[in-house]
C-alpha cells in the first residue's frame, strides 16, 4: 500500500502535473495539500476519470486539503474536532483498514508574530486529537505539509535557519509532542541521511542549488513500523515547468 503527500500549491494550475504523476507513481492514497479551491470547484469528476475517489475541504485561494484514494474513504472528519478555526487545513478518512490524517500545518510567518502563536496553539489540539486518533485508530498515519523542519540535517543551511521560523526549538518541541505519541517519521526509517528536502524556494534558484527544507512527512504509528519497507521524496516533479515548490512525499507498507 503506497501512501503519499503532495502540498499541490493550488490544485487549479497543478491538475496536470498531479494526473502525470498518478500515472507514473501509481500510489493507492495520496494527500493533498494547499488545493486552494472552493469545494464547488474541486474536480472530482477529473480525478475520478484518474480511478480516484476524492474526499475534500476547501476554501478561495488559501488552505484546502484533500485525501484522494483507489478505494472508498469511510469515517471522514473535517477539522480538529473543538478547535474553533475557519481555516481549511485538516482532514482524515479510513482507507482500506488505515487510518489517513492529512495536515496543511500552519506557517506561522515569523518567530513571535500572531500567526506563529496561532501555530503553536493549533499544534497542541492537533496533539490531543491525535492522542485520542491513536487510541481508537492504532494503524494510523499521519502525513502532510508540517511546515516544520525535525531537525537540522532537513535544512540546507542550519546556521542561517537557527530558530527562525520552520525552524525554531519551539516548533521542533511541538512536532515531538506529536511523535511522542507514538508516531514515526518514516523517511527516517530508512535513512539518516541530511541534505535531502521536500521544499525549495522559487527565490534565488532554491532548487537547482539544492537550498531546501525537509518539512513534508509521513508519520506513521508503532502498529505500522514493521509494515514500513520503504519511504522517499520523489524530486521528478519539481523539475517540470510551473511545479509546485513542494515534492512529493511517500511511505510504501506491506500489506
Amino acid at each position: 500500500m503506497k501512501i503519499a503527500s503532495w502540498n499541490v500549491n493550488s490544485l487549479n494550475v497543478r491538475m496536470p502535473h498531479l494526473a502525470q504523476w498518478l500515472a507514473a507513481a501509481q500510489p493507492d492514497v495520496v494527500a493533498l495539500q494547499e488545493t486552494k479551491l472552493e469545494d464547488t470547484r474541486f474536480p472530482d469528476g477529473d480525478i475520478a476519470a484518474l480511478g480516484y475517489r476524492s474526499v475534500f475541504c476547501g476554501q478561495k485561494t488559501y488552505n484546502g486539503v484533500a485525501l484522494l484514494s483507489r478505494v472508498p474513504a469511510e469515517d471522514c472528519v473535517i477539522a480538529i474536532p473543538g478547535f474553533e478555526d475557519e481555516q481549511k487545513r485538516v482532514i482524515a478518512a479510513t482507507i482500506d483498514g488505515v487510518r489517513v490524517v492529512n495536515l496543511y500545518v500552519v506557517n506561522g510567518k515569523a518567530v513571535g508574530d500572531v500567526k506563529y502563536e496561532y501555530k503553536l496553539r493549533w499544534l497542541a489540539a492537533v496533539r490531543d486529537w491525535l492522542a485520542a486518533q491513536i487510541a481508537q485508530y492504532p494503524e494510523l498515519v499521519v502525513l502532510g505539509d508540517f511546515n516544520i523542519a525535525p531537525d537540522d540535517r532537513d535544512v540546507h543551511d542550519p546556521a542561517a535557519w537557527h530558530e527562525k521560523i520552520l525552524c525554531s526549538t519551539p516548533e521542533r518541541d511541538a512536532l515531538r509532542a506529536i511523535t511522542d505519541l507514538g508516531l514515526h517519521d518514516s523517511f527516517r526509517l530508512h535513512s539518516e541521511e541530511g541534505g535531502q528536502f521536500s521544499w525549495w524556494d522559487y527565490r534565488m534558484a532554491g532548487f537547482r542549488r539544492n537550498l531546501g527544507l525537509r518539512i513534508d512527512l509521513v508519520l506513521v504509528s508503532d502498529a505500522l513500523r514493521a509494515r514500513c519497507v520503504a519511504s522517499g521524496i520523489d524530486r521528478e516533479p519539481r523539475t517540470w515547468e510551473r511545479p509546485s515548490d513542494h515534492a512529493p512525499v511517500w511511505v510504501r507498507l506491506a500489506r
